[in-house]
């Protein structure tokens, strides 16, 4: 059993994920990770276990690098991009456990703008 609030974070980010493969119906995955200075996408093929397309602020393009909503923005439709040039436009978001506000969802709504669904 977990003890731990890292542990039971852990935990349900593991639950939310699995929960998202068996929801998504052979769609790929837009998965987010977000620390406390960068930002980063992929497109996950599941079943393959293969990264489609990613994006990230550690990548240096300019207004990318940092850790505010703008640079979250120009990650999402950087990872839109990049997944439609491999004829990827259904998606199911996976957070990750974070909640979905701030950067996160910028970077949510910026990939939808970009063309790509969820």
């Amino acid at each position: 059993m977990a003890t731990t609030l890292k542990q039971n974070a852990k935990r349900r980010a593991e639950r939310t994920r699995r929960r998202l493969k068996a929801v998504a119906n052979g769609r790929l995955r837009l998965s987010v990770h977000r620390s406390d200075k960068n930002i980063s996408a992929q497109v996950i093929d599941d079943e393959k276990g293969v990264t489609v397309a990613s994006a990230s602020s550690l990548e240096g393009g300019k207004g990318s690098k940092g850790s505010d909503v703008a640079a979250a923005a120009k990650i999402g439709k950087l990872v839109a991009e990049r997944a439609l040039e491999k004829g990827v436009k259904d998606v199911v978001f996976d957070r990750g456990g974070y909640i979905y506000h701030g950067r996160v969802k910028a970077l949510a709504e910026a990939a939808r703008e970009a063309g790509l669904n969820f």
